[in-house]
């Protein structure tokens, strides 16, 4: 089997970044594993063998500053994280830089998951459940409460629910905003790892979750074959090859998508821990690599999204709070 040598991950200084470098570090020995982001300041110095900074990916410099980082430190491939760099590299069509992959999810995918109005209209034309949408621009939503949200928008981040008496106040929203069907039960909301291969093999993970400030803080895994039915649907329709998040909840008429997120997500390290393995089968998919068997997580198992303090000393030693006992652990 080939493996990596060097590996590129930007976004480093996110907790989507980090997570994907500590499961690099955790299934890799012996390799060089780099990451950029924006800024410097962050936990990811912690976690990757170097940090480099690069400009926004709406900069002028921005490609000419990450070809430096590639020509630099020669990677296998690039894990591009933030959604910023990836809507970049689809708008532009980019498969490679400097002559090294990227490893994303197929362009299809992308324009679909990029835009909510767009992922609505694509689950429509092809039967499948859908909330129903409409631009905030194009008039009165068609019921209330509803969800208002960024088209283009960041997971969960910025969502608002609108009653009646609120109409007045968002109706001039521009077409960057869609007003969307507010799906029940609240406690029935559902958050899915989905994998595809460029042989056609479909992987999923169901998470029953709770959010916080737009995050998975908790989740239940969950065993059900409806879902699972309509995930692997989805994900042929869209010939995917790679990963992608889907969000739902689970109606009185069945599971209803509400949004897909072409890029791996903030639980994709609890996923990695319960045998959902998307970041490695993504190298070995990219190798071409025969992947490891997914040996699927028990219903019932639980998640929950903690926080963890670094301290770098004057001598650069490092320390942290060992959680199986509480105590300060020097490294």
């Amino acid at each position: 089997m080939e493996k990596p040598q060097t590996i590129l991950v930007t976004g480093c200084g996110g907790d989507i970044g980090q997570s994907v470098g500590k499961i690099i570090k955790m299934n890799y020995k012996d390799i060089k594993v780099i990451g950029c982001d924006i800024y410097d300041k962050h936990a990811g110095h912690l976690i990757f063998d170097i940090c480099e900074v690069v400009p926004k990916a709406t900069s002028p410099n921005y490609m000419k500053e990450l070809k430096e980082v590639i020509n630099k430190y020669k990677p296998d491939f690039i894990f591009p994280i933030s959604e910023a760099e990836l809507n970049y590299f689809y708008k532009n069509k980019i498969t490679k830089i400097a002559n090294v992959g990227l490893i994303r999810p197929n362009f299809k995918a992308m324009k679909i998951a990029n835009d909510k109005f767009l992922t609505q209209e694509f689950l429509k034309e092809n039967d499948l459940p859908y909330a129903w949408t409409i631009k905030a621009s194009d008039g009165k939503p068609k019921e209330f409460p509803c969800i208002l949200k960024d088209i283009f928008g960041r997971g969960s981040k910025n969502l608002k629910i609108i009653y009646e008496e609120d109409y007045e106040t968002y109706k001039d929203y521009s077409e960057e905003f869609i007003f969307q069907e507010y799906l029940l039960p609240d406690d029935e909301e559902y958050t899915c790892g989905v994998f595809r291969t460029k042989k056609s093999e479909v992987r999923t993970i169901i998470f029953n979750r709770t959010l916080s400030r737009g995050y998975t803080n908790y989740g239940e895994v969950v065993v059900n074959e409806e879902i699972s039915k309509l995930l692997k649907v989805v994900a042929e329709k869209l010939n995917l090859i790679g990963s992608i998040n889907v969000q739902l909840r689970l109606t009185k008429k069945g599971p209803v998508i509400f949004e897909i997120n072409a890029r791996y997500s903030s639980t994709v390290l609890f996923r990695h821990m319960l045998g959902f393995e998307d970041v490695i089968w993504s190298v070995d998919d990219y190798f071409n690599n025969p992947l490891e068997k997914q040996e699927p997580a028990k219903a019932g198992t639980k998640i929950y999204k903690g926080w963890q303090e670094y301290i770098v000393y004057k001598d650069n030693s490092k320390a942290t709070i060992d959680n199986t006992d509480f105590k300060m652990r020097l490294y």
